[in-house]
């Protein structure tokens, strides 16, 4: 277990030390995404950050970070992307799209060797599985507790 452990932490390693291309590698696919079209009203350096932020702090989302966490994250990222007009399904597919490109660059830079880092590998496709499921989830949250809200208003609004 202890070998796998780091190869655990090798990967996650190597995504941070790349977080920033990978950021903007993935800025650029989502830009030309004609399935996430909403998305260019979001500003460009607003979401690289976004996308810098889960890459660049991935040990700590994956291994540290509870699931509150990620609720209160990605529930505010929900809020916002439905305030700034990104279409619910846009925003499922952005964050598919993170966590593909993710999977093409391990494919691609990391080096297994052994079939005991496999463990390893399998081991951080599980952890990226759990914490890109939860952020989907959690963003769909906030972006109906924001147009549920946006809704009341208007009725309210309307019944003055």
């Amino acid at each position: 277990m202890e070998k796998t452990m780091s190869v655990t932490e090798g990967l996650v390693q190597l995504i941070e030390n790349n977080s920033d291309r990978l950021a903007e590698t993935m800025l650029m696919k989502l830009q030309s995404c004609d399935k996430c079209e909403s998305f260019r009203r979001v500003p460009r350096e607003e979401f690289r950050q976004r996308v810098y932020e889960i890459y660049d702090h991935l040990g700590e989302w994956l291994l540290d970070k509870k699931e509150a966490d990620v609720a209160r994250r990605y529930i505010e990222i929900g809020i916002t992307r439905e305030k700034q007009g990104v279409l619910l399904s846009e925003l499922m597919y952005a964050i598919i799209m993170t966590r593909e490109h993710l999977w093409e660059f391990l494919k691609q830079e990391a080096k297994i060797e052994k079939p005991k880092e496999i463990f390893g590998e399998l081991a951080v496709m599980e952890l990226l599985e759990q914490f890109f499921d939860r952020a989907m989830y959690y963003a769909a949250q906030g972006y109906e507790q924001s147009a549920g809200k946006a809704s009341r208003e208007a009725v309210h609004a309307v019944v003055r």
